[in-house]
């Protein structure tokens, strides 16, 4: 194992990051920004929400039921960076440097040295995704993915933007080897793009992804921090993972 690192002083990325690999899994929540972190064992998968019953019997859903894949998927309303799961996936604008929103929360609560490592990436395409380590966070990974700016109904050519955002995050889930991975909502926020249509395009997306690669995860997150958009959630998912 490598040499014990601080990092909250460290300014060397590749020394931490080599560090919290040595690391097992317990060892690395010493390093947490946080205590209050929240373990995928206490997210429930969508087979097991609270919604189950009322969600089965209300929806008419194109897709057939699928236990397999409703195991492997989940709906959570808090903060996306207190997650311990492989990967979260950060709403990154195109300099990668933080900003507003998600991509600001994740960078304070990572520390500075996640900065440091996007600095070599310079920049990312709208659509595009690229991965660096998580540091600070319960996350041994962040996914950072462009979304497109969509003030009102978004074109054709944002919708696949939209939906390249969540299929290039999911190679680089793939390529890494990750078996967890939790998404915010991309793109809702400042960058304006619709909250109903864009979760039209998650799960669309989601459940074709799934339909190919259950096997290669044991759980894709959506993981909401408004109620709005937990609402509008509920209301779609039985639709493309119906429970009954």
């Amino acid at each position: 194992m490598a040499a014990k690192v601080d990092l909250k002083t460290s300014i060397d990325w590749k020394e931490a990051k080599a560090f919290l690999k040595g690391l097992s899994d317990k060892q690395r929540e010493e390093h947490y920004f946080c205590r209050d972190f929240i373990s995928l064992k206490k997210i429930p998968t969508w087979e097991d929400t609270e919604a189950k019953e009322a969600a089965g019997k209300e929806a008419q859903s194109r897709y057939e039921v699928d236990k397999a894949l409703n195991e492997k998927i989940s709906l959570f309303r808090g903060d996306i960076t207190k997650l311990q799961v492989d990967a979260i996936v950060n709403a990154a604008n195109s300099s990668l440097m933080g900003g507003g929103g998600v991509d600001g929360c994740t960078h304070r609560a990572a520390g500075h040295l996640l900065k440091e490592e996007c600095r070599t990436l310079r920049r990312c395409e709208t659509g595009k995704a690229k991965i660096t380590g998580g540091y600070r966070l319960p996350a041994k990974y962040v996914i950072h993915t462009v979304g497109p700016i969509a003030q009102g109904d978004p074109s054709p050519s944002q919708v696949q933007e939209l939906r390249s955002c969540y299929l290039n995050s999911l190679q680089l889930v793939l390529d890494h080897g990750i078996r967890s991975v939790a998404f915010p909502c991309i793109s809702t926020g400042v960058f304006g793009y619709p909250s109903e249509a864009a979760a039209e395009v998650v799960l669309e997306t989601l459940r074709g992804w799934l339909g190919e690669h259950k096997d290669k995860v044991d759980r894709l997150v959506i993981c909401v921090f408004l109620e709005k958009d937990e609402k509008i959630y509920r209301k779609l998912l039985p639709h493309f993972f119906p429970l009954a």
